[in-house]
């Protein structure tokens, strides 16, 4: 019997490598971060561990737009979708030998070198190179769906996404009670390669050089920072506050985020596999809901989608921080796992609106530029969520931190609902769009 025209065009051979480039890079990156995590947590302070989210921050920060525009300018996804996997992958080779580097170290330099700031290092140079994947892979999927369908086809590339996330928690989990580090680090640097492997398949439909670039240099400095005159596409539809927003919801969450596999495992009590599977309930979630709430950011708009994912972001680090107040084990972690779902509906909401907004209102040759900033005001998030929160994780306590932080994603809501103007393409423009999809 045929297969629904929808359903085949979610199981074509380019839809399917893109899924298994994802989930296979975004599983490394979930095992290595919850790893290191609990590695960390062990024997530091909550503000060690923060460092760890800082780091990936930090490299996602300097290096998504850096990527993005590379792309733009010399048309070249794929070679450097590849480069920066195999990137990625030899980042990791410090960590095996952590310790050692750290007493080498010490013994040469004036001061003691804690081989916690080897892990942190690594954190970072890992960043630096997984920043290339994003940006490309959502230009790429944003393009494969048209004006029409670009909700659509971002939902399903983030389901794809989630899962990988979920897969590395999880497994992330079975693996801290089983492995000694080195182990662990083994099964993050395989499935590293294996991600490589994946993208190296996947036919990024490599776009035409910028024909106006001059220097390469010169020219991704101008597109990363814009003269006071060239900064009209960030005006578009307010882009500029969603940006802004982005990353004071994504302070919260990554405030809140970097600190639970510590929080779970220390002051919950929980077991690591427990651990392990509470994280997972958020990726899993979002598989199911990212590509249903595709259709919706089609159908509904960008707009309200954005605004209620933001608002409901809050309610994670609340939820969360209730745990404490939980009799016995099992309860803790289903309050948990209910803020984690929280978090995926939201998370699902926000970012698949976030990402077709971006994709409406970009000029042509800048798509990737503009998602890479995404990422990169997202990730500015992510550096002083960690930092604060963990400072007052170290003080105060986990439960008042997390509750502290919640007002970031609310105030995020509020700004994005006054300054930002609806995006989605109309009827005849959608239509034009879809055609102009299916002759790619």
């Amino acid at each position: 019997m045929a297969l629904p025209a929808a359903l085949r065009a979610r199981l074509d051979r380019g839809t399917a490598l893109v899924g298994l480039a994802a989930v296979t890079r975004v599983t490394a990156g979930a095992l290595l971060g919850t790893s290191l995590a609990v590695h960390v947590g062990r024997t530091g302070s909550p503000l060690e561990v923060s460092l760890l989210a800082t780091a990936f921050s930090l490299g996602i920060i300097l290096f998504a737009p850096v990527w993005g525009a590379l792309a733009d300018v010399t048309g070249r996804r794929k070679l450097i979708l590849v480069g920066t996997g195999v990137g990625a992958t030899l980042a990791l080779t410090p960590l095996f030998a952590a310790d050692a580097l750290a007493a080498a170290l010490s013994a040469a330099l004036p001061v003691t070198v804690e081989s916690v700031w080897i892990r942190v290092l690594v954190r970072g140079l890992y960043a630096v190179f997984v920043a290339g994947f994003g940006p490309l892979m959502l230009t790429v999927a944003s393009e494969r769906g048209g004006a029409g369908g670009r909700g659509q086809a971002v939902g399903s590339y983030n389901a794809f996404h989630a899962a990988g996330a979920g897969t590395g928690q999880f497994v992330a989990g079975l693996l801290l009670g089983a492995l000694v580090p080195d182990g662990v680090y083994l099964v993050v640097a395989g499935v590293s390669l294996a991600a490589t492997v994946a993208v190296a398949l996947v036919d990024p439909g490599d776009a035409s050089p910028d024909p106006d670039a001059g220097s390469l240099a010169s020219e991704v400095r101008g597109r990363l920072l814009p003269a006071a005159g060239e900064r009209d596409h960030l005006r578009t539809n307010g882009l500029g506050y969603l940006y802004l927003g982005l990353s004071a919801r994504q302070a919260t969450v990554s405030g809140v985020g970097a600190l639970m596999p510590v929080y779970i495992v220390t002051t919950l009590s929980l077991p690591e596999a427990w651990m392990g599977a509470v994280l997972a309930f958020n990726p899993v979630s979002q598989t199911v809901l990212m590509y249903y709430l595709g259709g919706v950011v089609d159908d509904r708009g960008r707009k309200p989608m954005i605004t209620l994912g933001m608002a409901g972001s809050a309610a994670f680090g609340l939820v969360a921080a209730a745990a404490v107040f939980v009799p016995g084990g099992l309860a803790a972690a289903g309050v948990v796992a209910l803020g984690y779902v929280a978090l995926a509906v939201a998370y699902s909401a926000m970012w698949t609106g976030s990402v077709a907004f971006v994709g409406d209102v970009a000029p042509e040759n800048r798509e990737s530029e503009l998602m890479g900033l995404a990422s990169t005001f997202r990730s500015v998030g992510g550096v002083v969520g960690p930092l604060g929160v963990g400072a007052v994780a170290t003080v105060a306590g986990y439960p008042a931190a997390f509750a502290a932080a919640s007002v970031l994603a609310l105030g995020a809501a509020g700004l994005v609902s006054l300054r930002v103007t609806e995006s989605r393409p109309t009827a005849g423009a959608a239509g034009a769009g879809v055609a102009a999809g299916a002759d790619d």
